[in-house]
């Protein structure tokens, strides 16, 4: 698998709500994304909600790629996002995935969990939840299960009831607050996929970051990815943005990782001090902060 993927909430209209505003922009972007050797796309039925799944499902091909869909987290009436991981919500929301995605089973889901979701909790167990996952599993909808979100207790519940191939946490330069469970991952083989890899921007101001990319010709954001590559093999990021140009220089940041020296590695590792990175809850409108400022980033 390429370690380059691609994350779609960004393909949604504003405030990651509705259709973009040229959704065959949007589809030329995913085809494009295939076409330099994307393999991995990351999206939710959130992410519209809805209409993210159905472009891809138009977009891209049914063999050859892997994605991976969230379910657990909806919409509320005025696009406010919601916990919604009761196990028959769950269920509906699998069915939701594939009929919108144009398959008949999915590679991989990821169940959202509430532990890292606007401080918001639904009351659901993690296994009633996850429960629902693992029995369509056994039906055969659904390949692989992931996490979301996840605590290392919540991963090591979860490694109890199903194996786990994939988690979706929080980490970047500048946020290290999933180490543990990457740590985790690293040890059990699991895949490890960090949201926000570009920390929404925020990057540019470091001279640890701008160094390296002024040497070798390329953006901080540039760097910024490859520098996820290079902190672990378990990593497989997910840029999104709607610009060609911008997702041709994402995909290029493996090469990007090549090239940095292991000097400008543990620079750019030193920035935080990871051994005090832990797994906070956002407040409430840190999620839709963020959001709103990856929508702004064509």
């Amino acid at each position: 698998m390429n370690r380059v993927g691609y994350g779609a909430m960004q393909l949604a209209g504003p405030n990651v709500l509705g259709l973009p505003a040229d959704p065959e922009a949007a589809r030329g972007v995913l085809r494009l994304a295939v076409e330099l050797g994307v393999t991995f796309f990351d999206t939710a039925n959130a992410y519209g909600p809805r209409t993210v799944n159905q472009l891809i499902g138009q977009a891209l091909p049914k063999e050859g790629v892997i994605v991976g869909n969230k379910v657990g987290a909806g919409r509320g009436p005025n696009g406010e996002w919601l916990v919604t991981d009761h196990p028959d919500t769950v269920r509906r929301q699998v069915h939701e995935a594939l009929e919108d995605l144009g398959v008949e089973v999915s590679e991989l889901t990821y169940l959202r969990l509430d532990g890292d979701y606007r401080g918001m909790a639904s009351g659901v167990p993690l296994e009633d939840s996850l429960g629902a996952l693992v029995e369509l599993r056994e039906q055969g909808l659904i390949r692989r299960i992931g996490l979301s979100g996840a605590s290392p207790q919540m991963l090591a519940r979860a490694q109890k009831l199903t194996p786990i191939a994939a988690v979706q946490n929080r980490f970047n330069l500048l946020d290290r607050s999933g180490v543990q469970v990457l740590a985790d991952c690293e040890a059990q083989d699991i895949m490890f996929v960090p949201y926000y890899p570009l920390a929404s921007g925020r990057l540019a101001d470091y001279a640890e970051l701008t160094g390296p990319a002024q040497r070798l010709g390329v953006s901080p954001a540039q760097v910024a990815l490859a520098w996820l590559l290079r902190r672990s093999p378990a990593m497989v990021v997910i840029p999104g943005t709607g610009n060609p140009g911008h997702l041709r220089a994402n995909v290029a940041a493996s090469e990007v990782a090549r090239d940095l020296t292991e000097a400008e590695v543990a620079r750019l590792t030193g920035l935080v001090d990871e051994s005090q990175a832990v797994l906070d809850q956002p407040d409430r409108s840190t999620l839709d902060a963020l959001a709103a400022a990856a929508a702004t980033v064509a």
